[in-house]
């Protein structure tokens, strides 16, 4: 047992590549210094996130990478001896893929695609299809990319694959439909801090949570990086600025506590739980006999 130093970023990531390239070096060096060993960038750090949900243009889209093009061996190069999660937009036999990756300077450790898509997303992007934890240097890791962490499935998947920290990378926007004037009082961020706070503490488990800020066409992102206990407690965070939320902790020791009285996942009850949606009743005509359709 022993203690690690957690760090979610809260950062602003575009379109210009080499830019962005730059910029997650740049970081990297500098969290090292401060003896980060697991460093959570945002989601579409690598080229930044689309510019509109609702039918994205295909001539707006963010480059689409290569997992093993130059990009992401100069961040594994960078990365030396600190596990790095990022997300970037991949190529993949003709498919893009919304894609977290994550790494050390010894190669890639776990790669998780978005599943979830919402609006019109999966107009312009695969799907992915699974949810798996990995082993890396601070402890077993499972990733999630933004919308994802609004199911509780996602996250109680990785927590029984033996996830110790759910690293959620994230370009989550204010609501795109009723924006508030400020940015602590949009209904969107009121949900992506809970959607945190709700997968740490219902699975005990380290949440680190990154995300964008700034704006990319008709989106504003949050920022709100953060890094949450395994009781569902904000450790630290970024609020709506930029920065990296960092805290030091014994991952080990803090997941046993957490479950000294209550084990939620070896408390469950599988066979009771319904896996499939019940159909509504057929509404009663007169009489009380069902309405055929």
């Amino acid at each position: 047992m022993r203690a690690v130093t957690l760090g979610a970023l809260a950062g602003n990531f575009g379109r210009d590549l080499p830019r962005c390239v730059a910029k997650a070096v740049g970081i990297i060096d500098a969290a090292a210094r401060d003896g980060v060993e697991l460093l959570v960038f945002p989601h579409a750090t690598l080229g930044g996130y689309l510019g509109d949900l609702r039918d994205p243009s295909p001539a707006t889209l963010p480059p689409a990478l290569d997992p093993d093009g130059p990009e992401l061996a100069a961040i594994a190069a960078a990365a030396g001896d600190m596990t790095v999660c990022i997300g970037y937009t991949e190529a993949g036999d003709g498919t893009r893929y919304n894609t977290a990756v994550c790494l050390t300077g010894d190669g890639v450790l776990g790669v998780h695609r978005k599943v979830h898509q919402p609006v019109d997303e999966g107009t312009r992007y695969g799907a992915g299809d699974t949810f798996r934890a990995f082993d890396t240097p601070v402890g077993r890791v499972g990733m999630l990319i933004d919308y994802d962490k609004t199911f509780p499935e996602s996250a109680r998947s990785l927590a029984l694959d033996g996830a110790q920290v759910v690293a959620t990378l994230s370009a989550w926007p204010a609501s795109v439909t009723d924006r508030a004037a400020r940015l602590p009082a949009d209904r969107q961020s009121r949900l992506f801090d809970l959607y945190d706070c709700a997968r740490a503490a219902e699975n005990q488990v380290f949440v680190v949570a990154s995300n964008q800020t700034g704006v990319m066409g008709s989106l504003r992102f949050l920022g709100q990086a953060k890094v949450v206990g395994p009781g569902g407690e904000v450790l630290a965070a970024t609020r709506s600025k930029g920065g990296l939320a960092r805290v030091e902790v014994d991952i080990d020791t803090e997941l046993a506590r957490s479950k000294r009285v209550l084990d939620h996942l070896a408390e469950r009850r599988p066979e009771t739980y319904t896996t499939e949606p019940r159909r509504a009743p057929s509404p009663a005509r007169p009489g009380g006999e069902p309405t055929c359709g």
